[in-house]
């Protein structure tokens, strides 16, 4: 069978492969390499395995494939002919959908926030709103980063993955009322991360197709690498003869269930890399045995090192926002612009009927449906809440869906929490803090940015965005007491800002932490205490790169495969 070039992606068959009654031309690419774990060996051996086939992974299976044999095992399945992924009009159907085969599993922190982690090859690129932005340069030089070679990894994932979003009236006229209320100056469009006003990036194109990292394994080196996909690790394992742990294999299942074992090769420089995500990472290391002993031994893990710092310092940026009904016809619009505050607050704004174009009535990346509800605090959002405002929002008149929200996430976030294990099987969620707004500072960004989205509301370039009746006040209390509809309600005065932050948070799914740089791993993102294992994945971040992560996670992952594979061949040239 031929080979052809596909419009959006590269190389695909010609003839008979179809997803789900489209021909894969249309939409994806072939992968020669990619395959279900059901048909890989009992036993077989790599260079380099690597955990996680999401946002870093892929760039980085890619990478490495250049000049070395690659396994990448995900859990999930592929990306591709599943137009819940792939179209920007079915924005949220994938994170509503609770089925054991979705691209989404949903997990819920012990803070009472409901939340979402990727099970897809792709990861997180596969289910966000596409926004796309670098991070900044104080952020660049002090994760030790090589400028340069930093610069030319963005630009690597850029060329598949990101584009100019098309700006319509309703964006332009947030950016026109971020720049009256003060968040200056206007940079126009940039991936950059500059203080002030600006359009970023998109990984949705021209036609509303989203490209996520798995189009990056474009880029491979198809007889170097292996994909297998339905292939869920349950543990790294370790020779403890020699005077560190050395990581020389892992143990994973295919959908079947069946028991695969897959070993590195001889060689100084092979190593296993984990990039499983923020849950996934430290979940794994600790099924492992790698990280706080006293946990491992209360859940009869064999304890490889006591690393108690394994699932520590986890974060999650609060997502405020505040919905703004229109008495005009808005576009359908995700992330576009953003408003880099002074004082550590962004500003993002999504909009349009149904929020994505649905024939449903939705909310889209603020529906209940995926789990966003700010109508109670936390703690009180339980399923039957959730169902209770699924059925109301169903129920609203068609206009109540005609408008948009502003959202605020904080920088940061200062305040972080803890992830520990609930059992011992990797498809189960672990328990997971995040503290949201513990630390003083975090509750006062969020705040200045209520503060700023009200100055937004009230701008003149927004005015033909809002109901003229409808004062700021009112607006807090229609968003706190969803399901919205467009009579004026009585604003509870004595709610604070504070108070409003702390009720209504939600997420923006930019969780990290958990295996940090300086308390897991070193500034080569190895881990610290055993050989020939590293994480590279958002789960090492201090800090949330710039206002929101994907570019920077994709960044890593080809930025740490060029590394890995200059000192590969740096040892080899000695060697020779």
């Amino acid at each position: 069978m031929a080979l052809g070039r596909c419009r959006f992606f590269g190389a695909c068959f010609i003839g008979t492969l179809f997803f789900h009654g489209f021909c894969a031309c249309d939409r994806a690419p072939y992968y020669s390499f990619m395959l279900n774990a059901t048909s890989a060996p009992t036993i077989s051996y790599y260079d380099y395995i690597i955990v996680g086939g999401g946002t870093a992974g892929c760039p980085l299976a890619a990478t490495l494939s250049q000049n070395a044999s690659v396994l990448l095992l995900e859990r999930g399945g592929s990306p591709y002919g599943n137009p819940n992924i792939t179209n920007l009009s079915r924005f949220g159907a994938a994170l509503s959908d609770p089925s054991p085969t979705s691209p989404s599993q949903r997990f819920i922190s012990e803070d009472g926030v409901i939340n979402a982690r990727a099970r897809v090859l792709g990861g997180g690129s596969c289910l966000n709103a596409g926004f796309y932005t670098r991070a900044s340069l104080e952020y660049i030089r002090a994760a030790g980063w090589d400028g340069r070679l930093a610069n030319e990894s963005y630009h690597w994932v850029e060329r598949r993955v990101a584009f100019e979003p098309q700006m319509g009236p309703w964006q332009s006229a947030v950016r026109d009322g971020l720049l009256e209320a003060g968040v200056l100056p206007n940079n126009g469009f940039t991936y950059d991360h500059i203080k002030g006003t600006k359009v970023g990036g998109t990984i949705f194109d021209r036609e509303g197709n989203r490209h996520t990292a798995a189009d990056l394994l474009e880029d491979a080196n198809p007889g170097g690498l292996t994909v297998l996909l339905h292939a869920t690790v349950y543990k790294i394992l370790f020779a403890t003869k020699g005077p560190k742990p050395v990581a020389h294999g892992v143990i994973y299942r295919d959908a079947s269930g069946a028991k695969h074992r897959a070993y590195l090769k001889r060689g100084l420089k092979n190593e296993i890399i984990v990039s499983s995500g923020a849950l996934g990472s430290p979940q794994l290391l600790m099924l492992s045995g790698v990280g706080p002993a006293q946990q491992l031994r209360a859940h009869n893990i064999t304890v490889v090192l006591d690393q108690p710092m394994v699932g520590q310092l986890m974060s999650d940026n609060p997502m405020n926002a505040i919905f703004v009904p229109s008495p005009l016809p808005v576009e359908v619009s995700l992330i576009q612009v953003v408003g880099i505050t002074q004082y550590g607050s962004y500003i993002e704004a999504a909009s349009g009927e149904n929020f994505g174009g649905s024939p449903q009535r939705d909310y889209g990346m603020f529906s209940p449906k995926i789990g966003q509800l700010s109508t109670v605090p936390p703690k009180q959002r339980t399923p039957e809440a959730l169902a209770k405002a699924i059925e109301l929002m169903n129920n609203l008149d068609q206009q109540a869906f005609q408008g948009g929200f502003i959202l605020e996430k904080i920088m940061g976030p200062i305040s972080t929490g803890h992830l520990e294990l609930r059992t011992r099987h990797p498809e189960d969620n672990p328990s997971v803090t995040f503290n949201y707004f513990k630390e003083p500072q975090d509750l006062q960004r969020c705040v200045e940015g209520i503060s700023t989205i009200e100055k937004v509301i009230d701008s003149r370039p927004f005015s033909k965005f809002k109901f003229d009746y409808m004062s700021v006040p009112q607006l807090l209390n229609m968003t706190a007491n969803a399901p919205v509809n467009l009579l004026p309600k009585h604003y509870n005065s004595s709610q604070s800002l504070e108070d409003f932050c702390k009720d209504t948070v939600m997420t923006i799914w930019h969780y990290h932490g958990g295996c940090q740089v300086g308390s897991v791993v070193d500034h080569e993102y190895k881990v610290m205490g055993v050989d020939a294992l590293r994480v590279i994945d958002g789960s090492t971040f201090n800090l949330s790169p710039g206002t929101n992560p994907q570019a920077t996670v994709m960044m890593l992952g080809r930025y740490m495969g060029v590394n890995i594979l200059r000192e590969r061949l740096a040892s080899e040239d000695l060697a020779n």
